[in-house]
């Protein structure tokens, strides 16, 4: 069983709606190419009370159903926080490149990071990009995500994706090959302005300042109570 999502695909100055049906969902984690930059982010979740992971990378499965191209997210608790990241599509062998937030419950990911990448959707913007288009500029696209926080808006992340591994290496330490068709990648983020911290609305943007256009997405966070 999979789940369908519609997204409108953008090649060579046109633009196609289709609809994929997804899998298999796969969270990299810790793909970081910049050493320095990945022990930041580490000791930034230490901070929350989440252990070191045993190996980097690191790739957790998740429910396709958690994957969403919706606007607002409903959380268990005030605990959860996104990011943003970048996203490889692989559908009939054809390879789309996306952004989307891991949105993660916090403090469940102290004792369970597996766990805690089930326990929220992970909200992903309906646009594509064919990957074939954007990698002989691979390293010049640009990923941002900003934060509604008592209704301020402030940058959260912001960074090119030459910091963390290009797409055939982190899908290789996946599978060791090509990623397998119906398969959906988070390929990892990075470091915050500011601290992990939850937030009222999240948006999250991935730039190509090469062909010159953006796909952006945002959600709203509502909080459903913890009672007993």
């Amino acid at each position: 069983m999979g789940t369908a999502l519609t997204f409108t695909i953008h090649s060579g100055g046109t633009s196609r709606q289709e609809t994929l049906d997804i899998t298999t969902a796969v969270i990299a984690g810790w793909t970081g190419r910049d050493k320095v930059a990945l022990e930041k982010h580490i000791v930034e979740l230490e901070e929350l009370g989440v252990a070191r992971p045993a190996s980097t990378p690191i790739y957790y499965r998740c429910s396709t159903s958690r994957f969403t191209t919706a606007t607002v997210l409903e959380n268990t608790g005030p605990d959860s926080s996104g990011e943003v990241e970048f996203m490889l599509v692989n559908v009939g062998g054809k390879r789309y490149l996306g952004v989307g937030s891991d949105h993660t419950d916090r403090k469940v990911e102290t004792y369970g990071i597996t766990v805690s990448k089930q326990m929220c959707d992970k909200p992903i913007a309906p646009e594509l990009w064919v990957l074939d288009d954007v990698l002989p500029h691979w390293d010049s696209l640009i990923l941002r995500s900003f934060a509604i926080i008592d209704g301020e808006r402030v940058l959260y992340q912001e960074g090119t994706v030459n910091s963390m591994l290009p797409p055939d290496e982190v899908v290789a330490g996946f599978s060791g090959a090509d990623l397998s068709a119906g398969s959906v990648m988070f390929c990892g983020t990075f470091a915050v302005h500011g601290g992990i911290r939850p937030a009222e609305r999240f948006e999250f943007e991935m730039e190509d300042p090469v062909l010159k256009r953006t796909i952006r997405h945002g959600y709203d966070v509502v909080v459903l109570p913890v009672n007993g």
